[in-house]
């Protein structure tokens, strides 16, 4: 009973406390990120923390005069670490759901997402339909691994014991897909591009697309946080009119990014 009175109280406390000030005061926010999603927030070999979603977030508090740093987190527990305290926002490729609007507050859409089903070409997968029987990967938490029950008849009931294997990082996930332990893996599109962009043989695979929802990417944070939500969705718009928000997407993706933010532009 102890532990969900305590469970209650840290619920209530982030549904109702608005952070801003003391973030100010400090000025620092801590963010919460899978540090091994790319693009969008990922270490190199020397294992310095690079990523769109990194430059994207430093520029909107550099506005401010706040330093954002990074919490690498367990993504399977990522409103609970937001909840409790240990970070403050999560900003990660993080998409829109229902499930998660009922706990979390959402910064306005800053990128629109999809999710794709790669494989590699040998294994003559052109459809959803033909992943039948076949195993599919996921990722532990991901939106994806979400879509899989939300929308059984796409991919579930085809697959092998009509569940995926899931993995703690999408890096594990393509692992076992090049050496042939799964046929293939649902994964957000922009990580799906960038990383078949970067291997020596991007011929090698095949992406489709399916019929799950359009995704939107956007920052999550506590329901209290009021203030830093227009402070953060100020931020955003403010970069989509200086032009920084355009080249934050042409140093990662290119022309190839679908940006809300900027259609007004």
């Amino acid at each position: 009973m102890l532990v969900g009175c305590a469970q209650t109280s840290v619920t209530h406390r982030a549904n109702t406390a608005d952070t801003w000030s003391s973030i100010q005061r400090k000025k620092r926010v801590v963010i919460g990120l899978d540090d091994s999603f790319v693009p969008m927030g990922f270490r190199q070999k020397s294992g310095k923390l690079v990523g769109y979603d990194i430059d994207l977030a430093e520029a909107v508090f550099k506005l401010y005069g706040v330093k954002a740093d990074f919490q690498s987190i367990d993504w399977n527990m990522n409103v609970t670490e937001l909840h409790n305290g240990t970070i403050d926002l999560i900003w990660n490729g993080f998409s829109i759901t229902p499930q998660r609007q009922r706990q979390v507050a959402f910064s306005d859409t800053y990128l629109n997402n999809d999710q794709v089903l790669v494989s590699l070409k040998k294994n003559r997968i052109d459809s959803y339909a033909d992943m039948q029987g076949k195993v599919l990967g996921a990722q532990t938490g991901s939106s994806g691994a979400n879509d899989i029950d939300t929308y059984p008849k796409l991919l579930k009931d085809r697959i092998k014991n009509h569940d995926a294997v899931t993995y703690d990082s999408f890096t594990n996930a393509f692992i076992d897909l090049n050496v042939g332990r799964i046929q293939g893996l649902l994964i957000d599109s922009t990580y799906a591009n960038y990383y078949i962009k970067h291997q020596a043989h991007p011929e090698d695979y095949r992406v489709t697309v399916g019929a799950f929802p359009k995704e939107r990417f956007a920052v999550g944070m506590r329901k209290g946080d009021v203030t830093m939500r227009r402070k953060i969705n100020a931020g955003l718009k403010q970069l989509a009119a200086n032009g920084d928000l355009e080249k934050i997407n042409e140093k990662w993706f290119g022309h190839n990014v679908d940006t809300p933010l900027l259609q007004n532009h």
